[in-house]
C-alpha cells in the first residue's frame, strides 16, 4: 500500500515540492495510523508480508515508474491511496492516478474535494465522474471503522467505485490516533506533526467546507487518546504539534484535554508545544487562555476574516464580533502567545481602497503578530460553491487554482486585475519595515522571544514575493523536476529548464538573504533598546468604553457603527434583566 498526499502545481505548472515543507498532513497521519492498526489486528493475515509507504508530495518525490515497477511483480497485490485530496490538489491527484490505472494498479482517492461534493450535490459532479471513468475508486467521509473493509476489498480485487460514508460520521473516542513515523516527520520544518483532538464546527460560515464534511456536532478524542498520541510521538523524539481542529475552543472537552497535557508537562516533564486554531470569542471561555499557556500552546490561529461586520454577515460569520477583537487579542498578548490571523479579501462590499484602508486600521489598532491573506474562494463542498453552481455563475474550471491564492469567480465591485493586485499588495501593505518594527516592539513588551518571531515574520513577509506561493504552502529549498509538469503544458528542454532553474535559485536566495539581513537589523535595534519593555501604543492600550467612539475600526463605515450600536443594545438589555 502506497499512501500519497498529493501536492499541487504552481502557476508555471510544476509540482510544488520542498526539501522541508511547512504544514504536516493530518489526513496522511490519520490514514496511516488506521492502516497500520488494521494490519496489526490481522485484516490481511493471508499475506506473508505487508508493506505500507506514506508519501507527502510536498516534501517527497512521487516516482510513478518505480511504483509501477513494484506492482508489476506477480506475487504483489495492493493499491495506491490518494489521501486527503483538496480541490486544488485534485488535478495533480488525477495526473498521478492516470498512469497507475493504465498499468492496472488499483487507486482509491479520498479527501475534502470528494467528500465535499458528495455532501452538497445529489448528482455526481463532472470531475468526480472523470475519476470514475479512469477506474479510480472514490472514498467520501471518514475512515475510522471502515479501513478493514477497504483493505480486504483491495486485496480481493473487488474495490467498489464509490465508498460514501458522508452521512455516517464515526465517533472518535477510543479510535486509532493519527501517527507518522519519525522518518517522515523530520521532513517538515521544526519536526512538527499533527493530530485532531476533535472534528466538527458549530458555526455556519458559507465559505467553509468543514461543516459539510465533518459536520456541525463536536466529536472528540478522549484525554487518554491525546495522551497516547503524545507519548507515542515523544518516544520517537517528536514534541511539536499542530492540533488541526478547525476550532479547538469549541471542543467540549478542551479543558479536560488541556488538564491532561498540563499534567504530562508539569509532572512528567514532557515539554510538548502546540499551535491551535480558535475563534474570536475564545477569550470569553473561563480559564481557556490561562490553560492554553500552561498546556504549552505557543501560537494560535484565528479566523479574523474581516473588520467589516457587513462582510462577516454576508458570509454568515456571525460569531465574529469586531467589538471583541481587541479584548481577545490583548488577552493572548498578555499570555505571551503569538497570534496568527487569517484575513479574507473579496467579500461583496470590498474594493481595492477599502481593503487597503482596513489593513491600515488593523496595523494601528489591533495587536496582531502575523496576518495572512486569502481570496474569498467558493471551495467545492461549501455553501458558496453550491450557490454559484446552482445559479450558473461562472467559476474557473481549473481546480488547481482553488488554493485561496487565485480569483476564481467574478467580484461585484472589482475587476479580476484589481482583486489580484490588492491580494499581492496586501502583504506589502502589512509587512512594511515600519510595521515589522512595531510587531517586534509589541512582542518584546509582551515577553515574547522576538528573535524566534523574526523568523516567522520573515517567512510570511517574503514567501509570496520570493517563491510566489502562500507561506502555508512554502518550504525550505524548492525542488523542481522538469518531468513533473502538468501534462497539458510542454516539456521544457533541458538546455532551457536547468539554467533557468539555477538562475532562479540564486536570485531567490539572494533576495531572501537581503530580507533576512534587513529584518535582523530591525530586530537587533528593538532588542537593544533599553526602553523596549515599556513600549506601548494604541493597539496595546487596554480596552475602554470610549474605544467605540474614537477608534477607526468602530467608526469607519456604517456596518461598524451598526455593530457597536447592536453590542451596546445587547449590553443594556442584559443589565436591565439583571
Amino acid at each position: 500500500m502506497i499512501l500519497i498526499k498529493p501536492s499541487h502545481y504552481d502557476d508555471d505548472g510544476y509540482v510544488i515540492r520542498w526539501w522541508r515543507s511547512t504544514m504536516p498532513s493530518n489526513s496522511l497521519a490519520s490514514v496511516y495510523g488506521l492502516v497500520m492498526d488494521s494490519i496489526e489486528r490481522g485484516a490481511l493475515a493471508d499475506y506473508a508480508q505487508v508493506d505500507v509507504t506514506p508519501i507527502d508530495e510536498t516534501n517527497t518525490r512521487v516516482r510513478i515508474p518505480d511504483i509501477i515497477r513494484e506492482f508489476s511483480e506477480a506475487s504483489t497485490r495492493g493499491f495506491v491511496g490518494l489521501v486527503g485530496v483538496q480541490s486544488n490538489q485534485y488535478p495533480r491527484a488525477l495526473d498521478i492516478a492516470r498512469p497507475l490505472r493504465a498499468a492496472g494498479i488499483p487507486v482509491v482517492l479520498g479527501g475534502f474535494h470528494v467528500s465535499g461534493l458528495l455532501s452538497m450535490f445529489d448528482t455526481l459532479m463532472p470531475d468526480l465522474q472523470l475519476a470514475l471513468d479512469l477506474g479510480v475508486s472514490l472514498f467520501a467521509g471518514e475512515a475510522e471503522g471502515r479501513m478493514d473493509a477497504i483493505l480486504r476489498d483491495a486485496a480481493a480485487g473487488t474495490l467498489r467505485p464509490i465508498y460514501n460514508y458522508i452521512e455516517d460520521l464515526p465517533g472518535l473516542e477510543g479510535t486509532i490516533t493519527p501517527f507518522l513515523p519519525y522518518s517522515h516527520v523530520v521532513r517538515t520544518i521544526g519536526n512538527m506533526t499533527s493530530f485532531d483532538a476533535g472534528r466538527g464546527c458549530p458555526f455556519q460560515c458559507s465559505f467553509c467546507t468543514i461543516i459539510n464534511v465533518q459536520g456541525r456536532q463536536s466529536r472528540r478524542r478522549s484525554p487518554d487518546d491525546v495522551e497516547r498520541i503524545l507519548r507515542q510521538n515523544w518516544a520517537q523524539g517528536v514534541d511539536r504539534y499542530f492540533i488541526t481542529d478547525d476550532n479547538f475552543a469549541r471542543n467540549k472537552d478542551w479543558e479536560i484535554i488541556f488538564d491532561r497535557i498540563i499534567e504530562l508537562r508539569e509532572r512528567d516533564g514532557m515539554d510538548v508545544r502546540f499551535m491551535i486554531q480558535v475563534d474570536t470569542l475564545c477569550h470569553k471561555i473561563p480559564r481557556f487562555i490561562e490553560k492554553s499557556k500552561r498546556a504549552g500552546v505557543t501560537r494560535i490561529f484565528i479566523g479574523l476574516e474581516n473588520i467589516n461586520p457587513d462582510n462577516l454577515m454576508a458570509a454568515k460569520k456571525r460569531q465574529n464580533k469586531i467589538t471583541e477583537y481587541r479584548k481577545m487579542l490583548l488577552a493572548w498578548k498578555a499570555a505571551g502567545i503569538w497570534t496568527y490571523a487569517g484575513y479574507i479579501l473579496g467579500f461583496p462590499g470590498d474594493t481595492y481602497e477599502s481593503i487597503a484602508a482596513d489593513i491600515e486600521i488593523i496595523k494601528r489598532e489591533l495587536p496582531l503578530d502575523i496576518l495572512e491573506f486569502f481570496f474569498l474562494t467558493p471551495l467545492p463542498g461549501s455553501e458558496d460553491h453550491k450557490n454559484l453552481w446552482t445559479k450558473g455563475i461562472a467559476m474557473d474550471p481549473d481546480l488547481n487554482k482553488y488554493d485561496l491564492e487565485h480569483a476564481v469567480t467574478a467580484h461585484p465591485k472589482m475587476s479580476q486585475a484589481e482583486w489580484e493586485k490588492i491580494y499581492w499588495d496586501a502583504w506589502q501593505l502589512y509587512y512594511t519595515p515600519e510595521h515589522v518594527e512595531t510587531i517586534f516592539r509589541r512582542a518584546k513588551a509582551s515577553g515574547i522571544d522576538i528573535w524566534r518571531l523574526m523568523v516567522i515574520v520573515l517567512w510570511f513577509a517574503s514567501s509570496l514575493r520570493v517563491e510566489r506561493v502562500h507561506p502555508l504552502q512554502g518550504g525550505i529549498l524548492r525542488f523542481k523536476n522538469r518531468h513533473e509538469r502538468r501534462p497539458e503544458l510542454p516539456l521544457e528542454s533541458a538546455f532551457v529548464f536547468y539554467p533557468k532553474f539555477a538562475a532562479e535559485f540564486v536570485r531567490k536566495h539572494a533576495r531572501i538573504l537581503r530580507e533576512a539581513w534587513r529584518m535582523r537589523a530591525i530586530c537587533r535595534r528593538v532588542d537593544r533598546d533599553p526602553t523596549s519593555l515599556a513600549y506601548t501604543d494604541l493597539a496595546l492600550t487596554p480596552v475602554t468604553d470610549d474605544d467605540v467612539e474614537t477608534l477607526a475600526m468602530f467608526t469607519h463605515n456604517a456596518g461598524a457603527r451598526g455593530a457597536v450600536a447592536h453590542a451596546r443594545k445587547i449590553r443594556e438589555l442584559t443589565h436591565a434583566a439583571e
